[in-house]
């Protein structure tokens, strides 16, 4: 087991140079503050952003020679429904996600010329720590990575685990005001 702290350039380097044979790399760090935007702590959501995307940005930056000299593989950033949605204490939240989707679809682009496959996973809430205060439906986190595996072997481009994220995709293209009705 390699330690690992994607807000520090140091450790993602030796996580990088320890692991000099990695096929799949797998971006899963999160923290959620549970942060409104605008009044919220701003330390809360630079902390999110940190971790959502510089960190995702900065894991894709270090193995993405490694991936390349072994042929090519695969990155996946576990993304959320919440990157193109967003509800009230969790804007800051699904401000990084959407900025980590926004990245993930850059560095699809230009990884793509060295073979290395990109795919975000969008799912609602997973049964883990982070969400073990909130009473809502929640997928597995053993199906979350049979779905993971599975578009992976198919070669999805985006892997959709759950109806949350189908809606929230779907949502893309209503009008905003039908996403949120509380707008008027």
């Amino acid at each position: 087991m390699l330690p690992l702290d994607v807000t520090d350039q140091a450790s993602v380097d030796a996580a990088a140079a320890a692991a000099a044979d990695v096929t799949l790399l797998v971006n899963n760090a999160g923290v959620a503050t549970f942060t409104n935007l605008v009044d919220g702590p701003l330390d809360d959501v630079r902390l999110e952003m940190e971790t959502h995307y510089f960190g995702t940005l900065r894991m894709v930056r270090a193995f993405a020679p490694v991936l390349a000299a072994g042929g090519g593989g695969a990155v996946v950033n576990v993304l959320s429904a919440l990157s193109w949605v967003t509800y009230l204490h969790a804007t800051s939240y699904s401000a990084a996600k959407a900025a980590e989707w926004s990245l993930t679809n850059g560095v699809r682009l230009e990884l793509a010329a060295q073979g290395t496959v990109v795919s975000g996973v969008h799912l609602g809430a997973a049964d883990t720590d982070m969400m073990r205060r909130w009473d809502v439906p929640k997928v597995a986190p053993e199906f979350v990575a049979a779905a993971v595996a599975d578009g992976i072997e198919r070669g999805d481009l985006e892997i959709l685990v759950d109806d949350a994220a189908v809606q929230a995709k779907a949502a893309l293209a209503a009008d905003v005001r039908m996403v949120y009705p509380q707008l008027g």
